[in-house]
């Protein structure tokens, strides 16, 4: 397995250097200082004792957040938000409605993260990563604070630190904000998500927001491998957004948001859903290929096995595995963390889902390329073409980051 790991580190650095713009500028000591700080902080963050404990407190703040919650939608929505049920259910877990249930943590974690931006607590987060990745990475100022700004909110929030230095950014480092974008998650996705795997991974959002911490020195890798700086960095520093004027406004802007994310992710859950669907019914109409007939998943499954080996997950179960690579891809990781949590105990080992768990900790997808695009495009109309043409090479930089991160932990469980 550890073999497997080192296999797939090298040639995930191998196809960012093949697809290069300039192979002969990209810098070895970049390349290194990536893959050392990716494995030292995983290492520190995974097995430290002091780290399991924050995981712990993490995991019982989700399930105080999932309460509250609940509270909200019961009151709201009754017996279809989580309340008592007028009825016996015919089956555990019948009356669990996604959209009234868990969705709606969304526009609880906006809330709190709008609140959280406006007692400057997010913004002081993001200037201590950006101050440790200009020191390792020799950033510039503005590069840093938007690749941090990612680690903690979305692709397209994150621009907004700093949007006075935007226009001025090289190709490299715009690059490399979209790469990470492409490579992290939102906060107010990480609690989702962490619901969907409670029962799946143990203290599963101290993982979620390790993933998202650990990919962003391989997003850097990536970026400044595929598309090397041959200019001066652009200085600055961040300058968040000031629109709330007291506490309540921003919880109340931030509740705004969370209900624009979660109509907008609901409408693209029932499309995307039902496109697979006519995509299945399509491949039905095909001859069966041993004994069964072709599906999207399936396809993705053979696709994808080879990515999943090189991340340390046996051959037996790469399959499986690169089925949900295939539907973070090629979907959404949303669907593809709900598949993982909805797979039978022996579909995957314990090490495999773990290693899923990260290497799908990203929004390098079709769908996320179109928001990514729309809203860095209001923020800087003159790039608008440049960013768009950088658009589908991120998503692969994204793509393979997050799987440099699933083979690092791969490796981290290999040798104990």
């Amino acid at each position: 397995m550890a073999f497997q790991c080192i296999a797939g580190l090298i040639i995930f650095v191998a196809v960012s250097w093949a697809v290069s713009e300039n192979p002969r500028a990209v810098k070895l000591k970049t390349v290194f200082t990536g893959l050392f700080i990716q494995f030292l902080l995983a290492v520190l963050l995974l097995k430290l004792p002091f780290f399991r404990q924050i995981f712990i407190v993490l995991n019982s703040a989700v399930l105080g957040l999932v309460e509250a919650c609940k509270a909200g939608t019961s009151m709201v929505f009754g017996y279809l938000g989580g309340g008592t049920l007028p009825f016996s259910e015919s089956f555990p877990g019948a009356s669990y409605i996604l959209a009234f249930q868990a969705l709606p943590l969304l526009i609880l974690m906006s809330a709190i993260s709008s609140l959280l931006f406006y007692w400057k607590i997010l913004p002081a987060l993001v200037k201590s990563f950006s101050w440790v990745l200009k020191k390792t990475f020799g950033l510039g100022g503005a590069e840093g604070v938007g690749v941090s700004a990612n680690i903690f909110v979305g692709m397209v929030e994150s621009p907004l630190f700093i949007r006075p230095y935007f226009p001025d950014l090289t190709r490299s480092e715009l690059f490399s904000l979209m790469t990470t974008g492409m490579a992290t998650i939102a906060g107010t996705v990480m609690v989702l998500y962490a619901t969907l795997l409670k029962d799946t991974i143990p203290d599963v959002l101290g993982h979620i927001l390790v993933a998202s911490i650990i990919s962003a020195p391989a997003a850097i890798t990536v970026a400044k491998t595929m598309i090397p700086e041959t200019r001066p960095v652009t200085s600055g520093d961040a300058t968040p957004p000031e629109t709330a004027t007291s506490s309540m406004d921003a919880v109340t802007q931030g509740t705004m948001q969370g209900v624009e994310l979660f109509i907008n992710i609901v409408a693209m859950l029932v499309v995307l859903v039902a496109l697979v669907y006519i995509v299945d019914l399509l491949l039905g109409l095909l001859p069966h290929f041993q004994g069964e007939s072709f599906t999207l998943k399936r396809l993705l499954g053979w696709i994808m096995s080879p990515v999943a080996w090189l991340m340390g997950i046996p051959w037996h179960e790469a399959h499986t595995a690169g089925s949900l690579m295939g539907t973070k891809t090629i979907l959404n990781e949303f669907l593809a963390y709900m598949d993982l949590g909805n797979l039978p105990k022996d579909a995957l080992g314990q090490n495999s889902r773990l290693i899923l768990t990260y290497a799908m900790c990203g929004f390098a997808n079709p769908g996320s390329l179109g928001i990514m695009i729309g809203g860095m495009g209001t923020m800087a109309p003159d790039r608008r073409s440049e960013i768009a043409s950088l658009g589908l090479r991120a998503v692969l930089a994204g793509t393979i980051a997050t799987c440099m991160t699933g083979a690092v932990v791969g490796l981290i469980t290999a040798v104990g």
